[in-house]
Order: C-alpha cells, then sequence, then structure tokens
C-alpha cells in the first residue's frame, strides 16, 4: 500500500514575525547547517552590487539580501519554522500556520521543502531570512552552480526520510529548477507528478500564480486527509479541483473553473 512524501519548492516572500504563527511550536534544526554556512558565507562576501548581477534583482531587493548575508549566523537574527515564514503563493495555499496539530505532524514526516540554501527542509525547521533560487549560478571553490554544490546530499537525504517513515512514493508538488535538484531518478521510488488547470472562456488554461497556490493546497490536503492509496490522492478535490480526464499513472492532472477574483468573492459570498 502507497505511503506517500511530497516536495514543495520555497518561496521568495518572508515573513519572519507573522503574528499568526504559534509560539509554541517543536520546532526543529535544518539538517546541512555545514553546507548552509558556507554558502552563506559566500555570498557575504558578494557587493550589493554583485548579489544584483548574480540574482538578477533590483537594487533594493539587492540592498535588502546583502544586509540579510551580513547577519546571517548572529544571534539577533530571526529564525522561524519554513513553512510558516515561507508567505509566496504556495505557501498561500498550505497555510500551514492554520493546521492542526495532526496535520502539522503528519506534514513534518511527509513534505519537504527544497532549498538552494537548506538544501531540504522539513516544515518546522528553523530558517533564517534569505533569497536564494536553485538556479543562482552562485560558485564555490569545486562547483560553478547551487546544483554541483549539493549534488546528491537532497536525494540522499530525501530517500532516508522516505524509507524512516514508510513512504515508497513521491507526489512532485516542486517547479522543475527544484525538483532537478532532487535527482528524483535516483529515488528509486514511483514519482507522480501534478498539474493544475483552471477553465476560463470555456478551455482549460495553465495559469502559473493558480498552479503554485494549488501544489500548497494539494499539500495541506495530504496532510489533512493522510491518503494512503493512489485511489484516494486522486479524489483531491480542495476549493473545487477534480480529476480530470488526461490524468495517467504518473500524472494527476486536476482541473476546475477558475477562480473568481478575491474582490469579486466578497461581494458575492
Amino acid at each position: 500500500m502507497p505511503a506517500f512524501t511530497a516536495i514543495l519548492s520555497p518561496a521568495k516572500s518572508l515573513e519572519m514575525d507573522a503574528n499568526d504563527i504559534p509560539g509554541d511550536l517543536p520546532t526543529t534544526t535544518p539538517r546541512f547547517a555545514p553546507q548552509t554556512r558556507q554558502i552563506a558565507a559566500e555570498l557575504a562576501k558578494v557587493s550589493t552590487s554583485g548579489l544584483g548581477k548574480l540574482m538578477s534583482i533590483s537594487k533594493p531587493l539587492a540592498e535588502l539580501n546583502h544586509a540579510r548575508w551580513s547577519a546571517f549566523g548572529t544571534r539577533s537574527n530571526p529564525r522561524g519554522p519554513a513553512a510558516m515564514c515561507f508567505r509566496g503563493d504556495v505557501y498561500q495555499g498550505l497555510e500551514a500556520w492554520t493546521m492542526k496539530k495532526a496535520s502539522l505532524a503528519w506534514a513534518q514526516d511527509h513534505v519537504r521543502i527544497l532549498s538552494g540554501l537548506y538544501g531540504l527542509l522539513r516544515p518546522l525547521d528553523q530558517i533564517q531570512p534569505y533569497r536564494l533560487e536553485m538556479g543562482t549560478r552562485l560558485k564555490t571553490a569545486e562547483f560553478s552552480n547551487l546544483y554541483g554544490f549539493w549534488g546528491d546530499r537532497i536525494a540522499t537525504a530525501l530517500k532516508k526520510d522516505m524509507a524512516e517513515t514508510g513512504s515508497n512514493t513521491l507526489v512532485n508538488l516542486a517547479s522543475d529548477e527544484y525538483a532537478k535538484a532532487a535527482r528524483l531518478e535516483s529515488l528509486d521510488v514511483p514519482v507522480i507528478s501534478t498539474k493544475f488547470l483552471q477553465i476560463d472562456g470555456g478551455k482549460a488554461k495553465f495559469m502559473s500564480f493558480y498552479a503554485k497556490q494549488s501544489r500548497g493546497l494539494m499539500a495541506r490536503w495530504m496532510a489533512d486527509h493522510r491518503p494512503k492509496t493512489i485511489a484516494a490522492l486522486r479524489t483531491f478535490d480542495a476549493e473545487g479541483y477534480a480529476l480530470a480526464d488526461e490524468s495517467t499513472d504518473d500524472t494527476l492532472v486536476f482541473i476546475r473553473t477558475k477562480p473568481l477574483p478575491i474582490a469579486q468573492r466578497r461581494k458575492t459570498g
């Protein structure tokens, strides 16, 4: 009987001191501390303008991230649980800060977040504020980018975690950029991909914003429902989604009517 682990991408948007993060969570420590320190030390050497070029970001963002890398590892630097501090589209779907304890415990065992800085995170691993995409061409003494730096470390840790929790099927809810770092083909387990479509103007369309949010929705649904079979996984129905006919054994396609904009939903609600 399949048991599932799901992988997610991280987010650029962060809220390190949000009021909705519970203060009594049993947080954990990221497991690749030496590698994280090495990356942070490399980035602390880069000038503001250098960060702007390396990360293709604006001057204000470069200044913000220069300050972040300068403060990284200091005692005063804020820290918080990854799944609750990330606030991008995926995490607006996940809403880990509203999870019940049982769902959060399942997620801690069965959901993993890929990260250019931390490698592989559990939802309650404490992170410091950062921005570093996996595709960034950060050069270290031995490697020309982060894919080379992380090598097979992420896949090895993911495989070990799955073995410890009895998971024998991976649900890929990550973007291609991040899934590539997990070397999924080396895990020796079935990998189920997902696709989320919106019906708009009578046509089923892929829309990036909704796709990202829906990856988080599915991870949240899995944590709440804890499916134990492929058939159960295929019943995902959060926020109007239903399994589409074009689904296959290794790619689940879900479809729904495009949601109204928030302002219109408030008027009609």
